[in-house]
């Protein structure tokens, strides 16, 4: 609808004309009536009457003209102006806030049925594959399955749609594997995980009387006297595993779900999408599940993305994980810190905000960004930041301030290039006695997980990270919203990388 505004410049004089040419007529009419016999006017007296009438009006003339004018009506606005509260944009707290509640933030109940939904079908999945006694020339399920990942250490962020899960083999009756960890391939292959080698020695009884094994699962790349357990075979023979176990136990679930099984690069994936009210907020899911062997002290290897890529000797490397120990530290770390902390809340928006940042690179300048601000080194330093600050210090009150001190952790990394592992980092008196590391893993080297990386690409991802920070305002209202539908589902990030 068109609306017109009133125009006071205008208004006033029209208003003025139009009175005054109606006391000009109305004196004519009075003139005319107040004539003498003889035909002689008192013009005297019309003229006097005539000034007594124009002069009120030309008075209130300037009257209006000088309040409706800038000057005058800012002289009475000086009066208003303190009754007025002045309107400001959002304080950093405020925005963060905002930013959390509205897309960072994970619905405790969501999150519940998802994790018991996959927690079912998994059990049911390793329950089908497992074997009673040891196979005697093949790998199997060991029966039981690790969960892992921000969805089960409680920084998930936006949606729980997707799910890593640790499936532990059982080796062959009588086969003996010698892990050997050592910091080759760390620098070749970029930051990461520890990696370790899985070794038998090439004269051993048990590899000359199992030679389908030793030709389907072992390498001869490496040291000439002994056999390397290589990632590769291994996943060749999980992903039709599962396939046969998953076709056992498919019926009862598919009443609820559909669920299909792929294969891309390293990754199986079991992905989960609803029929009608399975899983009740209807989230289309993608489960991770990843072959694992079991190195002692619930530590594990698993194959990692990057040795399977690589040839020789590197193609036979496997990551360490210690998915226990972080999260028996993670529950330490929160039994000190205050009821209202503010930690997790810091990791899940520094993380957001990655993601954020992230959207705005081409392809190639995001896998870079991603690569070197990976969700482990983020959680790295936040874990080290947490281990060397006061607890009272994570109070809620205080969260700018310690996302401003864990970005300057991150930055600091960057800077040095020098991140050490938590565990494996070469500063054992950081961690609390009571957790424990596997054998083969205490006179470890140490891990730098910023090794590998191009300096020029770390000064440039520091530089990106301040600027995200400094402008997460922009960010926040150009970026992609990273909370979708429920109703409609949500992309999975291992459902994206395929």
């Amino acid at each position: 609808m068109t609306v017109y505004i009133l125009n006071l410049r205008v208004f006033w004089p029209l208003v003025t004309c139009l009175c005054t040419a109606m006391l000009f007529f109305h004196q004519t009419i009075l003139k005319g009536q107040e004539s003498d016999p003889d035909g002689c006017s008192e013009k005297g007296t019309g003229t006097l009457s005539l000034l007594k009438f124009v002069l009120p009006i030309l008075l209130c003339y300037f009257l209006i003209k000088y309040c409706s004018s800038p000057q005058g009506r800012g002289r009475g606005r000086e009066r208003e102006l303190p009754e007025i509260p002045h309107r400001q944009g959002p304080t950093r707290r405020e925005l963060l806030e905002s930013y959390y509640e509205r897309q960072v933030r994970l619905s405790p109940h969501v999150l519940g049925h998802s994790k018991a939904h996959v927690a079912k079908l998994v059990s049911e999945l390793v329950r089908a594959g497992r074997a009673e006694i040891p196979p005697e020339s093949t790998l199997a399920f060991r029966g039981d399955f690790v969960q892992i990942g921000s969805a089960y250490e409680e920084h998930k962020v936006s949606s729980p749609d997707c799910f890593d899960i640790l499936v532990p083999l059982r080796l062959p009756r009588g086969l003996k594997l010698d892990s050997r960890c050592s910091p080759m391939g760390e620098g070749e292959l970029g930051g990461g995980p520890p990696l370790c080698s899985l070794e038998t020695p090439r004269k051993s009884e048990w590899a000359r009387q199992h030679q389908t094994f030793v030709e389907s699962f072992l390498s001869e790349e490496g040291r000439g006297d002994a056999y390397w357990l290589s990632p590769a075979p291994v996943l060749r023979w999980f992903y039709p595993t599962v396939q046969r176990c998953l076709g056992a136990i498919r019926y009862p679930f598919e009443q609820r779900c559909y669920i299909t099984l792929s294969l891309t690069e390293d990754r199986v994936l079991l992905r989960l999408n609803p029929r009608s009210d399975y899983v009740c907020c209807h989230i289309s899911m993608g489960i991770r599940l990843i072959p694992a062997f079991h190195l002692g002290d619930r530590a594990y290897l698993v194959a990692h993305p990057k040795t399977e890529a690589a040839g020789g000797k590197q193609g036979a490397l496997w990551a360490v994980y210690f998915p226990k120990q972080e999260q028996k530290l993670l529950g330490w770390l929160k039994g000190r810190l205050p009821v209202n902390s503010c930690h997790l809340k810091c990791l899940q928006i520094l993380k957001a905000m990655r993601e954020l940042s992230g959207q705005v690179l081409d392809s190639k300048g995001a896998a870079e960004w991603r690569a070197v601000l990976s969700s482990y080194a983020i959680k790295t330093a936040w874990l080290r930041l947490l281990l060397t600050s006061a607890p009272e210090s994570w109070e809620e009150r205080h969260l700018v301030e310690r996302m401003e001190d864990l970005l300057r952790c991150l930055r600091d990394a960057l800077h040095s290039r020098q991140l050490g592992h938590l565990f494996l980092g070469g500063h054992p008196g950081l961690l609390p006695d009571f957790l424990s590391l596997p054998k083969p893993l205490k006179d470890a080297p140490p891990s730098n997980l910023m090794a590998g990386f191009d300096p020029s690409s770390l000064d440039l991802v520091s530089a990106r990270l301040a600027y995200s920070w400094t402008h997460l305002h922009r960010l926040i209202r150009l970026g992609r919203s990273q909370r979708d539908s429920v109703g409609r589902g949500v992309r999975c990030k291992h459902l994206e990388s395929k």
